[in-house]
């Protein structure tokens, strides 16, 4: 839309649509829920960061997917790679109906941010869409297919302003809804996280569930070690059980989504080589709520990088697809496994609870509903008491902060963000404008993690630039 992708102006169509929770996946299943002994489940996590290297002069460069500049600029670095990622970007919609026609029950989750989703149409990919829209339309091969919802431009819930997160997060539907149909949109019932970032403080985590809850998520993808019991402060005993992640502000406010919990460990090698599915041959069912339930080892990672990934992914999945077909231990999709649960009688309720990490000390100094101002002289003393608490969020890693070291790219992000809302938001400017939309596609855009994750050097200077437009369209178009 005047070379914008769809991002906004159809809240309430969305809204309508994904109201709707009766069960998707349950009737094509064909998994006998009640005889198998466990179940595997991988998702594959796509992305391509925008970036102004459309040209050779920063401060005029269009703004290209980085994908487009690795193929135009083979000869630097791991750039040759980019024939390959085109290649892994749709391989996935040659995979299935293959599969199904051989008649196996491949299984798959596939997770792309909305900055790739625009690079591919900006670059005229259009096989890569195609593929994946007869894996996601035809009645034949989308039972085995889940899309997980994420933020558009690859955000981090800790250390993006919760009001931004949630754009991020309908964008996405949007953009989603626009390339594949509002259909297809309701069938997307979770949420991947970029970084599998879970805020942990209070008041953030709160308006993070609140946002996936009031967007028509079901449940969110959850690393192993960014929860804890609030009962002991300790990971989960039973990781492969669906939980309940139940998140309390400083205003004593609470709100749940059901958490599927990845398991720690290295994400590309575990799922190249599909390691839940031999997890899962080890385990036998658990008790929960008084029934015998099947566990679901999940895992998720990069669907491109890494020559694991790209080498040994393909033949891999071609063989646990075989080998997981009509066994006691198939692949599975979240949404699926979930509906067999309910279906069985279990209840939200009668999932364990857990919570982001490091709360518990909180609590135990913290009075829910004393309020923000409160809350913050606790959480400051915790940090005097012990260096290594904070209130950073949990991601992939426990040793990168997505706020610390990060000030000369978030104090940027923070301005743009504030003059969005005063001059978008407050202002009034409607949603289907194209001004609003241009001004809301450079916010996102500068807000993708890429621009934190190295800190210094030229990917700084690409999200500073991209700030510097979004201030510019926000000061003289709006």
């Amino acid at each position: 839309m005047n070379d914008v992708p769809n991002i906004s102006g159809s809240e309430k169509i969305l809204q309508k649509t994904q109201t709707n929770s009766h069960p998707i996946f349950l009737p094509e299943s064909g998994i006998n829920f009640g005889h198998i002994r466990s179940a595997c489940a991988i998702a594959l996590h796509m992305h391509q960061p925008l970036i102004p290297a459309g040209g050779s002069d920063l401060n005029t460069a269009e703004i290209i997917s980085n994908l487009k500049y690795m193929m135009d600029n083979q000869y630097i670095g791991d750039n040759h790679n980019a024939p390959v990622f085109h290649w892994c970007y749709k391989r996935i919609g040659e995979f299935i109906p293959q599969l199904v026609n051989e008649g196996k029950q491949p299984r798959v989750m596939l997770e792309y941010s909305g900055t790739l989703l625009h690079g591919l149409r900006q670059m005229g990919l259009h096989d890569v869409l195609d593929n994946l829209k007869t894996i996601t339309l035809d009645h034949n091969y989308r039972h085995c297919v889940e899309w997980l919802g994420c933020p558009w431009g690859h955000a981090v819930a800790p250390s993006t302003p919760i009001q931004d997160y949630r754009l991020h997060v309908l964008a996405w539907q949007h953009h989603f809804a626009a390339i594949f149909g509002l259909e297809a949109m309701s069938r997307v019932r979770g949420f991947s996280p970029s970084e599998m970032a879970l805020p942990n403080h209070p008041d953030v985590a709160y308006e993070f569930v609140k946002t996936l809850k009031d967007c028509g998520y079901q449940w969110v993808l959850v690393q192993e070690h960014t929860i804890e019991q609030p009962q002991n402060g300790r990971t989960s005993e039973r990781p492969h059980i669906p939980h309940r992640l139940t998140c309390t502000n400083s205003h004593g406010e609470t709100v749940s989504i059901i958490a599927i919990i990845k398991t720690q460990g290295s994400d590309t090698k575990l799922v190249a080589q599909m390691q839940p599915f031999y997890e899962a041959r080890g385990q036998s069912r658990w008790e929960l709520a008084g029934k015998s339930i099947p566990p679901l080892i999940t895992q998720i990672a990069d669907g491109e990088n890494g020559g694991v990934m790209m080498n040994e992914f393909p033949h891999k999945f071609f063989e646990v697809s075989n080998d997981s077909s009509g066994s006691d231990s198939p692949m599975m999709n979240v949404t699926e496994y979930l509906e067999h649960l309910f279906a069985m009688g279990i209840k939200e309720q009668d999932l364990p609870v857990v919570q982001p990490a490091m709360q518990k000390r909180i609590w135990d100094n913290f009075q829910a509903g004393d309020g923000p101002e409160k809350m913050e002289q606790v959480i400051e003393q915790l940090k005097k008491q012990d260096n290594q608490f904070h209130m950073d969020g949990g991601s992939w890693t426990n040793d990168i902060s997505w706020v610390k070291g990060y000030e000369n790219v978030l104090d940027p992000m923070e301005k743009v963000s504030s003059l969005f809302n005063e001059k978008a938001i407050k202002a009034g400017i409607p949603t289907n404008d194209h001004r609003y939309r241009n001004a809301l596609f450079h916010l996102m855009a500068s807000q993708t993690s890429c621009y934190r994750y190295w800190g210094q050097g030229l990917w700084t200077d690409y999200g500073q630039e991209i700030c510097r437009r979004a201030t510019d369209i926000l000061n003289y178009d709006l």
